[in-house]
């Protein structure tokens, strides 16, 4: 069995591994849809919040300035795929949620790639699957906080 420090460095060059070939299937999952791939992530990150957002928290969970936040927004309302309205707290700021219906292809193209991500999954057990939930998380986590320092040093 590798010592711990051989099993570190196994997960750091699988999760870099991953890292690029979720960029590639990113980029080609809004290149069939006809998106940018940013767009893409702000419509599954909107897809994610229980409530509708503003344009400024689009930017800091996209890692946009205000801004391109505005800008992304703007071409998807373009698109039909979210709409805004008037914040009944602030009527000055306008909130983003997913237009009804406007994820449709999306999930129409997830359909193949959804499958064959369920595959790999179902291999799992429900031990093994909790602790890579628990890994994702920690790791999202940290991904968020060193990019926010990284943003700030500049």
């Amino acid at each position: 069995m590798p010592d711990r420090s051989a099993l570190l460095e196994s997960v750091i060059a699988e999760s870099r591994q991953h890292y690029a070939a979720w960029t590639l299937f990113n980029q080609a999952m809004a290149d069939r849809l006809g998106l940018h791939p940013t767009d893409l992530q702000c419509l599954g990150l909107l897809d994610l919040q229980p409530e509708p957002l503003g344009t400024g928290e689009i930017a800091k969970l996209t890692g946009l300035t205000p801004g391109s936040a505005t800008r992304l927004v703007d071409r998807l309302e373009k698109a039909g795929m979210v709409v805004r309205a008037a914040d009944p707290d602030d009527r000055r700021r306008a909130l983003v949620a997913l237009a009804p219906g406007s994820l449709a292809g999306v999930e129409q193209a997830w359909e193949g790639p959804g499958r064959a991500f369920g595959e790999v999954l179902e291999r799992y057990t429900d031990d093994e699957l909790t602790v890579i939930g628990d890994y994702l998380r920690r790791v999202s986590a940290v991904g968020r906080e060193q990019a926010a320092l990284l943003a700030r040093e500049r």
